[in-house]
């Protein structure tokens, strides 16, 4: 089958390759010429594990352009990938979606499938099929097929090549047997519905992890209050298998593409029908209240963040990723440079990406130890293997007042106890061995 792809972002580069990857001649189409010359040499646009490796091994089986109209000509299945950020008032925006199909409705030459895998509201499927079909330059039929995505930042390769379930919304036979050869090789169990069930399952999905999420998180700020320890609170929840120990990892809240824009784009369309979902509503809002919690308890130590060296591990929403999007870092570092601190910053990854919004405020550091040096905090935000890994007694060694706020429970407290430092994470009790 011919199969083209719109978009080349984390969702749709990474549909393109994994099925190049199963042995499909894919074509991805995108807007800007600069990504399309990347791509050309096998360098990936952003930054996701193993990602490169295999647009190397299948770049036989790939192609990139921004020439949509050749590309969706004589398509027998087309994939839109492209984003659907929120609006301010949290509704999803289409606007890139139906970008997409007005130029498929005039460029394509036969009937074809059109495959929506980005996440849009409940009912997108429909509306965006009606479009095609009625802006459509020449004697052609499109169907619409619902097959949302659920891959995760940093192991997104191994979410789409592995994963748990391929979820396809249909109204047609023919639609579900061509969607069937899609994945034929990919040997993992299919979810068949209608489109509509497809749409609801991906935003249930994300937005029950919010929640997840968001419980754990207010559980661990309940137990710092009555002494309890998060860490042994999660275990022996997760053990249940009834709840599981996925998403249990108390801290500063949830970032990226999918879980802040999925709650809230679903609670928009609650509200829209005049329904009132208040689990999600609530997800939220402890979610932008965690987000600056190392920032509450800074001010325990400071009144005033002014003339402070403050230390910075970790940028990014998650580990191994480069996306900014929603990460907590970007709520509490203008607040601390607002506040006349001066910020000394290390991620591996999402440097480059974070010099883009802040090219001179902050110190970009290229190593653990020139961050700490001479510094009067330290703000953990990201989990990255490099600072679990690292040598803690750093802390007290290079920095001038090692207070260490941990927002993601980096270190196990018995390897602390004995530093002369003060260190609080999110739900376990604090270390406090440094005298001010």
């Amino acid at each position: 089958m011919n199969i083209v792809v719109a978009g080349t972002g984390y969702v749709g580069l990474v549909t393109g390759v994994c099925l190049a990857e199963k042995g499909h001649n894919v074509t991805c189409v995108d807007v800007n010429q600069e990504k399309i010359d990347l791509m050309k040499k096998c360098k990936s646009p952003i930054y996701e594990k193993d990602l490169e490796e295999l647009m190397k091994k299948n770049k036989d089986r790939l192609d990139y352009t921004t020439d949509a109209h050749t590309a969706y000509k004589n398509a027998d299945v087309i994939f839109i990938g492209v984003g659907t950020p929120e609006k301010k008032d949290g509704s999803a925006n289409l606007k890139y979606v139906y970008d997409v199909g007005r130029e498929i409705a005039q460029s394509i030459e036969k009937d074809c499938i059109v495959v929506l895998k980005s996440t849009v509201p409940i009912g997108t499927n429909k509306k965006i099929e009606k479009y095609i079909n009625s802006n459509a330059k020449n004697n052609v039929k499109v169907e619409l097929v619902s097959n949302p995505e659920f891959l995760s930042q940093g192991t997104a390769v191994h979410d789409t090549l592995y994963a748990q379930r391929i979820v396809i919304g249909v109204k047609s036979k023919r639609a579900e047997e061509i969607m069937r050869k899609v994945y034929d090789a990919f040997e993992i169990e299919y979810v068949i519905t209608d489109r509509e069930s497809a749409e609801m399952i991906k935003y249930a999905s994300n937005d029950f992890l919010a929640l997840k999420v968001s419980y754990i998180n207010e559980i661990a700020n309940l137990c710092e209050i009555v002494g309890a320890n998060i860490t042994d609170v999660a275990k022996g929840m997760g053990l249940d298998s009834r709840i599981g120990n996925k998403f249990l990892n108390a801290g500063i809240g949830y970032g990226g593409s999918c879980f802040p824009k999925d709650t809230k784009a679903l609670n928009w369309l609650g509200n829209y029908y005049d329904y009132e979902l208040k689990t999600v509503k609530a997800a939220i809002e402890v979610n932008e209240n965690q987000k600056i919690k190392l920032i509450k308890k800074a001010r325990k130590y400071y009144d005033s963040f002014e003339g402070l060296n403050v230390a910075v591990l970790g940028l990014s929403f998650k580990p191994n990723t480069d996306d900014l999007r929603e990460a907590p870092s970007l709520e509490c570092i203008p607040i601390l440079l607002d506040d006349g601190a001066k910020v000394k910053a290390y991620d591996p990854v999402a440097e480059e990406n974070y010099k883009k919004i802040y090219p001179t405020e902050i110190e970009y550091c290229n190593s653990v130890e020139e961050t700490l040096k001479d510094t009067d905090i330290c703000l953990i935000f990201t989990e990255w293997d490099f600072v679990k890994n690292m040598d803690v007694s750093l802390f007290e060694k290079l920095m001038r007042k090692p207070i260490i706020l941990d927002g993601r429970n980096c270190f196990e407290l018995n390897k602390l106890e004995d530093k002369n430092i003060i260190y609080e994470s999110i739900g376990r009790k604090k270390v406090n061995n440094f005298k001010l």
